[in-house]
């Protein structure tokens, strides 16, 4: 008998940013939304299955969609009552991800003024593809 066998892979073609900050996601953001200019709003959360027979684990969930370079942009919190959502990553409270193409200098941008809000430690790129947990993150 032959088998067949279906490989699937996941769209991990978006922008990861890993962000430092023991805020609120709701100060966390409004802060990026006085600094960097954009428009970041609570969304429905972010769920995820960690075992079949469990229900799903829910993350905060932040939005923007920045019309110039049509881009969409979230904010996902990295840790809830029961536990992380990508926990090889544990000392990270956030994640920014921009799906569809940014410029190398609007990316930098970013960062960079990330970097300057006194209250976020770190805010560096990661690349999703090295996270054994990369499948939390598709949205």
């Amino acid at each position: 008998m032959n088998k067949t066998y279906l490989k699937l892979s996941l769209d991990l073609d978006f922008v990861l940013i890993a962000i430092t900050a023991s805020l609120k996601d709701y100060v966390l953001c409004h802060q990026i939304n006085t600094r960097l200019n954009l428009n970041f709003e609570k969304v429905e959360d972010h769920e995820v299955f960690f075992n079949l027979d469990e229900p799903p684990r829910a993350f905060s969930k932040y939005y923007f969609y920045a019309e110039q370079g049509d881009n969409d942009f979230f904010i996902l919190g990295n840790r809830n009552s029961e536990g992380f959502l990508i926990p090889e990553m544990n000392k990270v409270d956030y994640f920014m991800i921009i799906q569809a193409y940014i410029d190398k200098d609007d990316l930098n941008y970013i960062i960079s003024g990330l970097n300057k809000l006194s209250d976020i430690q770190v805010a560096a790129q990661i690349d999703p593809l090295k996270l054994k947990s990369n499948e939390n993150l598709v949205i």
